[in-house]
């Protein structure tokens, strides 16, 4: 029997690509799953029922899921992606946030409306939904939460401010969570994929159908990172990389750095500037111990 056999699955944006793979393999394995999805187009306009297409495919392969077609940018409508899973399968294991749209431009082009509903969407529709979840994950001392980063926030990619900062967010806000949620076995990772999908097809040079896409290609590849992220041994605090079969880990890394002391001026640290700079032996930055429970407590 699977480990995902009877566990309750909320996967936002899963009406395609990314999220429906993730969706179809959770359901193959016996979770039940939430599939939100607006149903919108790339750039976040408009409705429609992608949520309850896959819906209709996972039942048909004997599956349990429901639609749910609100707006993670919504509070009230994140919220009831939770209460669907507490609604109709009695509690919620698994918390995946994929949802997300695109409005590219260079910095210099773009319109802050366009940097705000991006970084609204992705960041704080992320926050919205998790934080719907949160506390009854720390109710039942059990929980697994995967936000989607990529590498457009880790790496930068051109023409993607928006977008790029919102992923870097994701960062922050699982690093945070790691750590409130360990005592109480809440396991926070972040996904940075790479697959053909619907987003993806509007970037320069990466034109490809979405519905058919190069088997190299497939959002099913990316899945396992998922999977594995919110499995019982699912490690916290961690960004896996997926893409094409090859999977892998980022991570933050610090040098050795330079002491100037209490005399430090910018003179001083210009001597030291090629010391400051090498990274030849830097190493992984140890992820800060929990607080003492106090005003900071869950």
């Amino acid at each position: 029997m699977s480990e995902f056999e009877g566990k309750v699955a909320v996967i936002t944006g899963a009406g395609g690509g990314l999220g429906r793979a993730h969706a179809i393999e959770f359901a193959k394995r016996g979770a039940c799953v939430v599939v939100n999805d607006l149903g919108g187009s790339v750039d976040g306009a408009g409705k429609g029922d992608a949520a309850d297409k896959v819906v209709a495919e996972i039942r048909k392969m004997g599956g349990k899921a429901v639609a749910n077609k609100a707006s993670v940018a919504d509070p009230s409508g994140a919220k009831s992606m939770v209460d669907d899973a507490i609604e109709n399968f009695g509690r919620i294991d698994i918390l995946v946030n994929n949802a997300g749209i695109l409005r590219d431009k260079t910095f210099k082009k773009m319109s802050l409306d366009d940097f705000d509903l991006v970084v609204k969407v992705h960041l704080l529709g992320t926050a919205y939904v998790t934080h719907a979840a949160w506390p009854l994950m720390l109710e039942q001392n059990y929980g697994r939460i995967v936000l989607t980063s990529s590498g457009s926030g880790i790496f930068g990619n051109f023409g993607q401010s928006n977008y790029g900062a919102a992923k870097m967010g994701m960062l922050g806000l699982m690093n945070v969570l790691a750590l409130e949620g360990a005592s109480r076995n809440v396991h926070v990772n972040c996904l940075s994929p790479g697959a053909a999908t619907r987003m993806t097809a509007t970037v320069p040079g990466r034109q490809v159908d979405p519905d058919d896409p190069p088997p190299e290609r497939s959002p099913s590849l990316v899945s396992p990172a998922v999977l594995f992220m919110a499995s019982e041994d699912a490690p916290n605090g961690a960004v896996i990389t997926a893409a094409g079969g090859r999977f892998s880990r980022a991570q933050v890394f610090v040098n050795e750095g330079v002491e100037l002391g209490v005399d430090a001026t910018f003179e001083s640290l210009l001597e030291n500037s090629e010391a400051l700079m090498d990274m030849s032996k830097a190493k992984p930055r140890e992820r800060r111990a929990p607080r003492p429970s106090g005003n900071a407590g869950s």
